[in-house]
C-alpha cells in the first residue's frame, strides 16, 4: 500500500514504514501529524484516485526530527562591474515516519 501526498507545494510518493523529509511543519520531535492532502492512494490492484483529493484519506506520520538540510552557496556577479554577492541558504526540513494510511 503506498499513499500520494501534497506538502510544502511537492508531492511525495510514501508508504507505512519509510521515512521522508519534508518542508517544515510545526511540531516537535515525537508529535504526531495527519496529513489530509492526499492524491491517490493504491492498495494492490485497487487505486483510488483524487479531483483533486482523495474524500476521507489521511496519512498519519511520526516526526522524527527538525533540522537544516546541508548549505547552497548563491553566488552573483556581473562582469566588469565589481559586483559580486555571496549567500548561503540552510533549508529547514521535517524528517517523518509513516505510521499508516488510511483511505
Amino acid at each position: 500500500m503506498y499513499a500520494i501526498i501534497r506538502t510544502g507545494g511537492k508531492q511525495y510518493q510514501v508508504a507505512p514504514g519509510e521515512h521522508v523529509r519534508v518542508e517544515k511543519l510545526v511540531g516537535e520531535v515525537g508529535d504526531t501529524v495527519e496529513l489530509a492532502d492526499v492524491l491517490m492512494v493504491a492498495d494492490g490492484s485497487e487505486v483510488k484516485l483524487g479531483q483533486p483529493m482523495v474524500e476521507g484519506a489521511k496519512v498519519t506520520a511520526r516526526i522524527v526530527e527538525q533540522g537544516k538540510a546541508k548549505k547552497v552557496l548563491v553566488f552573483k556577479k556581473k562582469r566588469r562591474k565589481g559586483y559580486q554577492v555571496k549567500n548561503g541558504h540552510r533549508q529547514m526540513y521535517t524528517a517523518l515516519e509513516i505510521k499508516e494510511i488510511s483511505a
